[in-house]
């Protein structure tokens, strides 16, 4: 049966755009999904349209919102760029990205922001959000009215270009971000000294124990009550003692010392790459991960050559982080439902921005996969660093993405849609013509 809505009875005396035909929601009937305006404006029997996609033989997934990556670019550039990496992230089903204040320089004054929303608007194929550092001197309340949209990567251990914060700063930030209504994202380790000699040395120096000693420290450092979201949790215990939202990798779901072999410095991230127990253990925390974030950082291969101990860590990963669990729904070892609230629904909701859906409404941002694996191979992808650490694993990629319901990929060729900055709850525009959702 159809189901019109007033909104929809109005939307629809205008003919729609776009129509996908044929399209199995999950846990429901096939339906065909009307889009105009960029947003679902009727899911149920067909309309004509300006264009239309039989999605016969397809996973028809509301698109992914990546809300970790690095983009790169400025003297990084060789590693990658908003360019390269926006087409990345479409080409893996990601139609919006979250990129992290590390940038060199750094995201610490709202016009280093501003440049950075300005080169990301100039030539990002997706929509996208930009965080704000964490320093002792941040102005916050002059980063939060200038759109940023959380504060962090905040890191509570080394990691590569990030200023460490201590306790006290940490918790004196905490305390200035709860003041603004801001979100707090966390990248939660402890580290010891020693020599960083290979990825069995790299673990124990920031070994599963002290993670989930950074997570409880955090929480102390919180008296007020600021919202967190922890990063890149890679351990089961660190996750269960995590009393926000948790985000967890493809590397940590997918890759393991005994997989990777230890002394291979292209698989050096933070954290680091654990055991294959460590891996194992952290699959039985599915239900408690709220979203997966990819972390990608790409470095350039030449970089990943150095010496372990002088490698920077980080690995590329936006392009085929839902592929990789799209092979594992067709293998059903998870479901649909589930990958979709952890790529698509719960990061919109985290961040605050309109979800993508199928209800009338809901952002018109799909990625269309057929139903059978290919192999990762590093040549065939986006990234301007040229390789991956998944290369030869079975995946799933989208051989049709929408942004705003505007076909953005097709078969290969990509397309400038209407790519939006969502500016974060505090911003005060103060220009006209900025895209904000």
């Amino acid at each position: 049966m159809t189901i019109w809505s007033g909104a929809d009875l109005i939307c629809m005396e205008r003919r729609p755009a776009l129509v996908l035909e044929n399209v199995q929601v999950p846990r429901g009937r096939r339906a065909d999904i009307a889009i105009l305006d960029g947003r679902v404006v009727h899911t149920g029997a067909g309309a004509a349209a300006d264009r239309v996609i039989d999605c016969t033989g397809f996973f028809v997934l509301p698109a992914a919102v990546d809300v970790h990556v690095h983009m790169r670019g400025g003297s990084q550039s060789a590693k990658e760029d908003w360019k390269t990496g926006s087409m990345s992230a479409l080409a893996g089903g990601v139609t919006v990205v979250v990129d992290q204040p590390n940038t060199v320089p750094p995201i610490t004054t709202p016009e280093a922001f501003l440049a950075r929303i300005r080169d990301a608007q100039a030539h990002s194929y997706c929509s996208f959000a930009v965080n704000s550092s964490v320093t002792p001197d941040i102005p916050f309340e002059a980063m939060w009215t200038a759109g940023a949209m959380a504060f962090g990567e905040t890191f509570f251990a080394p990691s590569t270009y990030g200023e460490t914060l201590g306790a006290q700063e940490l918790s004196r930030a905490l305390g200035r971000i709860h003041a603004l209504g801001g979100l707090a994202t966390i990248h939660a380790e402890g580290v010891t000294q020693g020599e960083d000699t290979d990825l069995v040395a790299h673990d124990a120096l920031r070994s599963p124990e002290r993670e989930r000693e950074a997570v409880t420290a955090v929480h102390a450092c919180n008296p007020g009550g600021c919202r967190i979201h922890f990063c890149h949790m890679s351990t089961a215990k660190a996750i269960d003692v995590a009393k926000g939202t948790a985000e967890v990798t493809p590397h940590h779901l997918f890759l393991s010392r005994e997989k990777t072999g230890a002394g291979d410095p292209r698989f050096k991230v933070n954290p680091p790459i654990r055991s294959e127990k460590e891996r194992k253990a952290l699959w039985t925390r599915w239900d408690r991960i709220d979203m997966i974030a990819s972390d990608h950082a790409p470095h350039t291969i030449a970089e990943k050559a150095l010496p372990f101990s002088n490698a920077p860590s980080g690995v590329p990963g936006v392009e085929t982080m839902v592929p990789l669990l799209m092979a594992e729904v067709l293998d059903r070892r998870i479901t649909l439902t589930d990958l979709i609230r952890k790529t698509a629904t719960a990061p919109a909701a985290l961040l605050g921005i309109p979800p993508a859906g199928f209800a009338p409404g809901d952002r018109a941002d799909f990625a269309l996969y057929p139903q059978s694996t290919v192999t990762v191979e590093p040549e065939l992808l986006h990234s301007r660093c040229g390789w991956t650490p998944f290369e030869g694993c079975r995946a799933i990629f989208p051989e049709t993405v929408i942004l705003g319901g505007a076909v953005v990929l097709r078969e290969g060729e990509f397309s400038r849609g209407n790519a939006l900055w969502y500016a974060g709850k505090g911003y005060v525009p103060k220009t006209q013509g900025q895209n904000t959702a």
